[in-house]
């Protein structure tokens, strides 16, 4: 039963975010931004919010389990940026490998990309740093997670800084479909975009309400805790939004969004969510969690040194993939 409940709430939150990413197409389009401002802040963050709602729904509104709260907020908030870095970019460039084969190029922009991973190794190597912060040392925390969350702040600015000169080469955001409820009769404008984002939020929230209580579940029928469970299940869930979107966009040849879209919701995930964790929890050096950020940042600076290089295949992407088994064979074995 609780595996059906956890299927069901993982249907609920896609429908959401699928609801949430359509509005946020037009209102890019709308507001004549690039594909990097749509891709890595605008489509990033709405497809991170199911992972972003539910370690905040656990650590604020979760179980009457302290424990399993923190457990289920620390699991998600660093298993999303694990799944990010690594099986998510694989499965994107796997989902190519026919039509462009084992040596294809992948050619998303590269200013951009550089710009998601520069600050996301940044921001997830104070996220490492701060797990060998004493408890004691609170005004230390505090002092980090907001680093982090100024770390971001610069990041958006940034991004949305070199949109004009994006959309003058032809990076201009297109929406591929007409949205959800002008499919009803309701007209295509800035009031109606933002009544469907709110309806995908209200979704993604309940979904992921939902989400908690089944991971806690499951936990204690599994005979694991939950905050591995964490790590490996609710990103597999709740980051499918993000492979799903980035695999439409690369097969259309819009590499650019299909990359903004997960290197994006990596910088997001990578700042203000960890700065919450280390705020709100004992934020402690665990073995699972420690090989997480390990390979997670290994993942991230493989794609920057090949970003940096300046040619990105699809084999390389592989290696991306290698390490998300990797981790799944020394947590589990």
């Amino acid at each position: 039963m609780v595996f059906l409940e956890l299927a069901a709430m993982l249907v609920v939150i896609l429908v959401a975010a699928e609801v949430f990413t359509n509005a946020l197409e037009h209102l890019g389009e709308k507001l004549n931004i690039s594909e990097g401002v749509t891709g890595s802040l605008f489509a990033a963050i709405g497809t991170a919010l199911p992972e972003t709602s539910v370690p905040l729904l656990a650590l604020l509104a979760g179980t009457q389990n302290v424990v399993t709260n923190e457990e289920i907020g620390v699991g998600a908030i660093l298993g999303a940026p694990l799944m990010l870095a690594t099986l998510s970019i694989s499965l994107m460039a796997i989902s190519v490998w026919k039509r462009r084969g084992t040596h294809g190029h992948l050619k998303p922009e590269r200013t951009g990309l550089a710009r998601d991973l520069n600050f996301f190794i940044i921001a997830f190597s104070f996220a490492a740093i701060a797990m060998f912060v004493p408890h004691k040392l609170i005004a230390v925390r505090y002092a980090l997670g907001f680093c982090m969350v100024m770390i971001y702040f610069i990041y958006v600015m940034m991004t949305i800084k070199a949109s004009k000169v994006l959309v003058e080469n032809g990076h201009a955001t297109e929406a591929d479909s007409d949205m959800f409820l002008c499919k009803i009769g309701l007209p295509n404008n800035i009031p109606v975009i933002v009544i469907q984002l709110l309806l995908g939020l209200g979704l993604l929230v309940a979904g992921a309400k939902g989400f908690i209580n089944g991971v806690e579940e499951a936990s204690h029928l599994l005979g694991i805790s939950a905050l591995l469970l964490s790590l490996l299940i609710i990103p597999i869930a709740t980051e499918l939004p993000e492979k799903v979107n980035s695999i439409l966009w690369i097969r259309k040849g819009k590499d650019t969004l299909a990359f903004g879209n997960i290197t994006g919701a990596m910088v997001f995930q990578g700042t203000l969510l960890p700065a919450i964790g280390i705020m709100l929890t004992p934020w402690e050096p665990r073995e699972e969690v420690l090989l997480g950020i390990v390979m997670t940042l290994i993942a991230a600076i493989w794609l920057r040194y090949l970003t940096v290089r300046g040619g990105i295949r699809v084999w390389h992407m592989l290696v991306n993939g290698a390490l998300y088994v990797t981790y799944l064979l020394l947590v589990l074995s």
